[in-house]
C-alpha cells in the first residue's frame, strides 16, 4: 500500500445523515492543516479527506473518537488541532507501527502475485480495538462476571455477525468456558457452556463440554444426560463413552443430613 503518515482521523470526514449533513456542507477542509506530527506537513485539507474517511470506516468510529468536539455539533466547533484527546496520540503510534510493518513486508518475497496490503482495516475490521472474541468476553468478565461476558458475546454477534471481525464458531466460546473452569469458576463456565449449546445445538462437542462442566460441578447425573446427548449427535465420541462408564461406576454420594 501507499504509506500514509497520519494522525488518525485528523479532520475526519463526518459520515452522517440528517441535520449533521448540513453542518458538513457548511464546513470546509482547511488548506493548511495544523499540528500534523506524523502526516506529511505538505498535505492539504482535501488530500486528508479520503484518508480520514478511510480511518472512520476501518475503525467504525466518528471524528470524536480522536478529536476534541461534541457529537452532534457542527464540525466548525471542533478543535481538530488539539492533542487533548489521548486517542490521537495512540493513533499516531499505530500509524508509525503500520509504517514499520510495511517496511518489513518489503523484505519478504510475496507468496502471491501481489504483495499483502497492510492497512488499518487489516486488523481493526470496523472495530476501534482489534480484539479476539475471547479477549472481548474476558474483559467483560473481569469487569462484571460471567453474565456480562455472555451479554457481550450476544451484543458483538448482533453487531458484527456478517462482517468477519470475530470468529463466531463454537470454538472460541468453548475455549473461554474452559478458561473459566481453569480459574475454578465452575458456575461461570457452565453459563458459557450453556450458551454454546444454545448457539450450536447440533454440535456433539458443545454438549460434551457442557457435560464436562457439570462433572466439574459434581453433578454427575446431569453430566450423564449431556454426555448421552453428545453421543446421539456424535456416536464416535470416545470421551463421552469413557465418562459415562466412569459415572456409572461411581457410587452415588449420600445426601447431606
Amino acid at each position: 500500500m501507499r504509506w500514509i503518515n497520519a494522525g488518525i482521523l485528523m479532520f475526519a470526514a463526518a459520515l452522517v445523515t440528517g441535520p449533521l449533513l448540513v453542518a458538513e456542507e457548511r464546513w470546509s477542509w482547511p488548506e493548511h492543516p495544523k499540528n500534523l506530527k506524523v502526516l506529511s506537513s505538505d498535505k492539504t485539507g482535501e488530500k486528508l479527506r479520503p484518508i480520514m474517511t478511510g480511518f472512520t470506516r476501518a475503525l467504525g468510529v466518528r471524528c470524536t473518537h480522536c478529536h476534541v468536539g461534541e457529537e452532534g455539533k457542527p464540525l466548525s466547533t471542533y478543535d481538530f488541532a488539539s492533542d487533548a484527546n489521548p486517542n490521537k496520540d495512540r493513533a499516531r503510534e499505530m500509524l508509525r507501527m503500520l509504517g514499520d510493518i510495511n517496511e518489513h513486508l518489503k523484505k519478504i518475497e510475496p507468496s502471491g502475485d501481489k504483495r499483502v496490503n497492510m492497512w488499518c482495516h487489516t486488523c481493526h475490521a470496523g472495530r476501534p480495538r482489534p480484539m479476539t472474541l475471547e479477549e472481548e468476553m474476558g474483559e467483560a468478565y473481569r469487569k462484571a462476571g460471567p453474565a456480562a461476558a455472555t451479554a457481550r458475546y450476544k451484543d458483538l454477534k448482533e453487531r458484527y455477525r456478517d462482517r468477519g471481525a470475530y470468529d463466531f464458531h463454537e470454538g472460541p466460546l468453548n475455549d473461554f468456558a474452559y478458561e473459566l473452569l481453569g480459574k475454578k469458576d465452575v458456575d461461570g463456565a457452565l453459563q458459557v457452556f450453556r450458551l454454546n449449546v444454545e448457539e450450536f445445538p447440533s454440535s456433539g462437542n458443545a454438549w460434551d463440554s457442557l457435560a464436562e462442566g457439570y462433572l466439574a460441578a459434581g453433578k454427575n447425573e446431569q453430566a450423564a444426560i449431556y454426555y448421552r446427548k453428545s453421543l446421539e449427535l456424535d456416536p464416535d465420541n470416545e470421551n463421552a463413552l469413557k465418562k459415562l462408564h466412569e459415572i456409572a461406576a461411581t457410587p452415588e454420594k449420600a445426601p447431606s443430613p
